[in-house]
């Protein structure tokens, strides 16, 4: 199957191996990965800053970057959600877009989601001996609505051991802007959320989106604490 690849800014900027794993992921699950470099962001941090001017023209060129007919496929439950259910609410004066848009939405897959419900697989033969817990994102979560699916492919890792955490649904204070507006609340609520993994005993905290990763590793190396945010390719993608 051929499909397209969608990597966020934060995997762009600050975990490259992480794209290139999921490119690994993909054609192991035999997709032909096709990758557009001029691609950039999704306009999610324009949008929630209220920049909605801006975040339009993000939109415009995401859907000019991508065939609205070929899956597009992102490791990130957060950008394939708003992409799907945000773009219209900065689209209003341009119905050609919109038009485009509810073709293209239909095609806008999170990874997870795309192994397990449209490309049935659970078992990449990846091999990862540790014990890890997991992180549901925000936004994956309520607004995209994956849960399962990447317990399911974490289940089918030999060697791994997942253990659940107190609040494992819980933020763990990102919200993009939020963590810097309000620095003394994301902190607390970063500090809750790693010391609910250091109870569990694992070794790392797995999550579909960077972007918490980034939020928790920050907490943890600052602290010098015993466990790492590792994101889910990045284990699927040890075979």
């Amino acid at each position: 199957m051929d499909i397209q690849l969608f990597i966020p800014c934060y995997i762009d900027q600050l975990y490259p191996k992480t794209g290139f794993n999921v490119i690994k992921i993909l054609e192991k699950a035999g997709c032909t990965v096709h990758y557009n470099p001029n691609q950039t962001c999704c306009g999610q941090p324009a949008f929630n800053s209220g920049y909605w001017k801006e975040t339009a023209e993000f939109a415009e060129k995401f859907m000019l970057d991508f065939d609205s007919e070929t899956p597009i496929v992102s490791p990130s439950g957060s950008c394939t959600s708003f992409i799907i259910h945000h773009y219209q609410k900065v689209l209003g004066e341009r119905p050609d877009l919109i038009e485009k848009h509810n073709k293209l939405k239909t095609n806008v897959f999170e990874l997870s989601d795309f192994l397990v419900n449209k490309l049935k697989v659970e078992n990449l033969g990846a091999n990862f001996p540790h014990k890890v817990t997991f992180h549901d994102s925000c936004s994956a979560l309520r607004e995209y609505g994956i849960k399962d699916e990447p317990r399911k492919l974490l289940s089918n890792v030999t060697g791994l051991e997942l253990i659940e955490m107190t609040e494992c649904e819980t933020c763990c204070g990102f919200g993009g802007t939020f963590a810097v507006k309000n620095a003394a609340i994301s902190t607390a609520m970063a500090e809750k959320k790693v010391l609910n993994a250091l109870e569990t005993g694992a070794e790392y905290i797995v999550s579909t989106e960077a972007s918490c990763l980034m939020n928790i590793n920050g907490y943890i190396n600052k602290n010098k604490l015993p466990i790492k945010g590792i994101h889910l390719a990045d284990i699927l993608a040890c075979f």
